[in-house]
């Protein structure tokens, strides 16, 4: 936990709400249990539950899974219905709930420092540039990537997807998060293994 940083509530089962909310808009997608999937933000998040802004609402009770690039998979169930979205109760195991909770502070914190999202990992020019982005429609480009991190890539592409929009960078799931003049900037929909994150590693 960041020096400084307020530290997110325990778990009190108790509580009705068991952990504090904290305002933080991730972008990503969900999955309802028709197997469809549809992008979607954040409106606020904590260990216990996040109510997310998306087109679709499903069902009260219905098992929905939502990939975020900073924090990965969450599974939960619809609780209740919002004007502009749902809002999903998860039941974490306690070292998956206890990774967000430390995840949603950095977020919090770098939001409040202002640091750069897109830079917060270091990022690598590889040795093989060449790749290809493939949009959900089945369209591929090919591309040339400038730098990786293990979070997400700039590269030059003869195509400019929507900021947003899902596409599939080689093999590796990503959303389109910013343009420039001859190319974009993704972030991946999970973070590459730092362990073995190299100018070799292949997306």
């Amino acid at each position: 936990m960041i020096a400084g940083a307020m530290p997110l509530a325990e778990v009190k089962p108790q509580e009705r709400r068991r952990h504090q909310r904290v305002k933080v808009v991730l972008i990503g997608r969900y999955m309802l249990e028709d197997r469809r999937e549809y992008p979607c933000k954040t409106i606020d998040i904590s260990p216990g539950g996040v109510a997310i802004e998306g087109e679709i609402k499903g069902a009260i009770g219905e098992r929905v899974v939502a990939y975020f690039t900073q924090i990965g998979r969450l599974e939960g169930s619809i609780a209740r219905h919002l004007t502009n979205g749902f809002a999903i109760q998860m039941r974490l195991p306690v070292l998956k709930r206890e990774k967000l909770a430390d995840q949603l502070t950095w977020l919090v914190n770098r939001h409040a420092l202002g640091l750069p999202e897109d830079r917060r990992h270091e990022r690598i020019i590889p040795y093989s540039s060449r790749t290809t982005l493939k949009t959900t429609d089945g369209t591929e480009y090919p591309a040339k990537l400038l730098d990786i991190s293990i979070s997400g890539a700039a590269m030059t592409i003869d195509a400019a997807p929507p900021i947003g929009s899902l596409v599939t960078v080689g093999q590796t799931e990503a959303q389109v998060v910013r343009h420039f003049n001859g190319g974009i900037a993704v972030e991946f929909a999970r973070l590459l293994p730092a362990d073995t994150f190299n100018e070799s590693a292949k997306l």
